[in-house]
């Protein structure tokens, strides 16, 4: 006779990852073990620092919400189908956070001794927790979390991100010779403050190791006495590693043989020098920076403050990736999302400041660099606001609405590290603050009112991305701007003279040529000079060809090798040219804590020198086929 309410829990596991990856017999077999748990609401699960049950939870019905004490927040929230407390048994350690009902709630505990063997066996569970747990996301299958920070292909993309990782391990070795006594084990580990030692033979040779664990289940249970000797106690032979271990291949490492400590070696063999150890900690710790984390860490903030060490956690990410020459177009798209999400949540918590919800539609707009999905450093704003038409009596009281909360937002932005624009090109100054009818209307005048700073102004507001909001507002700017600038097509001529307006990097003999006077006298301005030439030259290019959804200019370049096959190979340099400069220019205002604008010339090595030089030759062809194309060479 068949077992209704283990079949009942199979059925309702199916539907969720990891447990959707199981043969419907194997779900059977492990629901046949499940035990079903009633709470009452405010009724702890687990607490911070307890020792781990037997079992770990999907919550059936209800809701469990993990807290830790430091910061005394709901850090996450768990309803039907998620799975908690199964990272600290798969660590072997005590609980992070503690565990308590939200409200009633029906628990599902799973014993870990029937559910590990199918995580080790079966790479689709084995895959999910290795993803789960580099993301700290319950969840990551489930509509709430695809697509979060890469699209569609996110969780791939991620995956692909920690295999490039590598993890960062104690160069401090600790090691004692194969006589050294219990005793004097547990001295050193002491002094030392660590929780494992290295057995080592002549030359650093690992032979064993023995860990915190090791000295409680030997030695203080009295199998050993203390003054047994390290060869009697360790744990034999030693796994070892190379030291470019990635986290993906430590976790593994980690939960395959079920160890808390790995031997780095200089051939990653016994048979060669020991030069490091990697514990389960130092794995945590590479993932404390990891995107996923950021960004729950983003949106548990209450306050704007709150953002400001967590933007400090994004440029170390950032610092990282450089370091570790992860592609800039990968770390772009990831600091962009992060970066987004700040400026999501600081709009969402100025909107709790306001007295009422916004009386109309309304979209906010990143623009410049950020809109172009190429911010990577904390440079100044650049944000505008429209908001949906009323009629011309609720004009006054509406505009008065929304320049508050663009003030609330801005002054939000600036606490958390984004200077206030010198040029005041902020949503909180009425004129970056307006209606989607007084937007079309300024933005018809600058494209039948050629001058400069029209064109100037133009060129912004073809970068622009919705950064908050409705998103049929921002779209319907953008087609009016495009059919408005196909209807005045002398515009366009302005337009792509503006683009050669940009000064050249060099002068004679292929010198650098630096700003003339000013506080940065002497210095090369990298992002006028060398970024922004090719930057509005892909905008021109590409809107030639009536291309409007590709806003960022690498990706500008790409499509146009594309649409024109005979000059494919400049716009692939192009390309390539542009992602050397803003890693350039990002890794010097990560050194000198600034934009990377302006950078000293001493301060290059020759190489450095050379690289940049190599990329000016591109500049300088691509804005000769502009000219020659459009006819004005004679602005060149």
């Amino acid at each position: 006779m068949k077992n209704t309410i283990s079949h009942r829990v199979a059925d309702f596991l199916k539907n969720y990852p990891p447990f959707s990856f199981l043969k419907q017999k194997e779900l059977e077999s492990i629901s046949e073990q499940i035990s079903i748990i009633y709470k009452e609401k405010d009724s702890v699960v687990f607490a911070e620092n307890e020792e781990t049950h037997d079992s770990f939870y999907v919550v059936h019905k209800g809701a469990v919400a993990l807290r830790n004490s430091l910061q005394n927040d709901i850090l996450d929230m768990c309803d039907e189908g998620d799975i908690f407390g199964l990272r600290p048994l798969i660590a072997n350690e005590n609980y992070q956070m503690e565990a308590k009902t939200y409200e009633e709630t029906i628990l599902y505990a799973i014993p870990i001794v029937i559910f590990k063997p199918y995580a080790l066996e079966n790479r689709s569970i084995g895959n999910f927790l290795i993803e789960s747990f580099a993301s700290n996301t319950l969840h990551p299958y489930s509509k709430s979390h695809r697509g979060k920070l890469y699209g569609e292909d996110s969780l791939d993309t991620e995956a692909k991100l920690l295999d490039l990782h590598p993890v960062k391990y104690s160069k401090k070795l600790i090691s004692c010779p194969a006589t050294t006594t219990a005793k004097e084990i547990a001295d050193i580990m002491i002094r030392k403050n660590v929780g494992a030692i290295l057995v080592v033979e002549e030359d650093l040779l690992p032979i064993g190791i023995i860990t915190d664990k090791d000295l409680r289940n030997k030695i203080v249970t009295g199998i050993f006495p203390i003054t047994a000797t390290a060869s009697e106690i360790m744990t034999a032979p030693v796994i070892t590693y190379p030291k470019k271990m990635t986290i993906t291949q430590a976790q593994m490492a980690m939960m395959k043989s079920d160890i808390s400590h790995l031997c780095i070696t200089k051939d990653g063999t016994v048979n060669s020098k020991a030069i490091g150890m990697l514990s389960k900690h130092d794995v945590m710790v590479s993932l404390g920076n990891n995107p996923a984390v950021l960004i729950k860490a983003i949106k548990r903030a209450k306050k704007a403050k709150h953002l400001k060490p967590i933007r400090a956690r994004i440029m170390q990410l950032l610092q990282g990736y450089i370091d570790q020459n992860i592609p800039i177009m990968l770390t772009s798209k990831i600091i962009t999302e992060l970066n987004d999400a700040c400026i999501k949540q600081v709009i969402a918590l100025a909107l709790d400041k306001m007295e009422t919800p916004p009386p109309v539609k309304f979209a906010w707009l990143a623009m410049g660099s950020q809109g172009r999905s190429e911010q990577l450093l904390q440079t100044d704003q650049d944000n505008a606001l429209i908001y949906e038409d009323v009629p011309e009596e609720l004009e006054a009281e509406t505009k008065k609405y929304f320049l508050k909360l663009a003030s609330l937002v801005n002054k939000g932005l600036f606490d958390i590290g984004y200077e206030y624009c010198p040029a005041e090109m902020m949503a909180s100054n009425p004129k970056w603050c307006l209606s989607l009818g007084e937007w079309k209307n300024m933005v018809h005048h600058w494209i039948t009112n050629t001058g400069k700073t029209e064109v100037l102004l133009t060129f912004i507001f073809f970068d622009y991305s919705l950064a908050y909001g409705d998103g049929e507002l921002a779209n319907s700017l953008s087609e009016f701007i495009f059919e408005d600038v196909k209807a005045n097509p002398v515009f366009y001529v302005h337009l792509v003279s503006g683009a050669l307006q940009s000064p050249s990097p060099t002068g004679f003999f292929r010198q650098f040529l630096l700003e003339q006077d000013g506080a940065n006298k002497d210095f090369f301005n990298i992002k006028n000079r060398a970024l922004m030439p090719l930057a509005d030259a892909a905008r021109v290019l590409i809107l030639s060809h009536s291309v409007k959804s590709i806003s960022n200019t690498v990706e500008r370049f790409e499509k146009l090798a594309e649409l024109e096959p005979d000059n494919s190979e400049l716009y692939t340099s192009c390309a390539y040219a542009y992602k050397v400069l803003l890693k350039f220019r990002t890794k010097q205002g990560l050194a000198h804590n600034d934009s990377g604008q302006f950078i000293a010339l001493e301060s290059l090595s020759k190489s450095e020198k050379i690289k940049l030089k190599s990329t000016f030759k591109t500049i300088k062809e691509l804005q000769e086929i502009i000219s020659i194309r459009f006819n004005v060479s004679n602005l060149l």
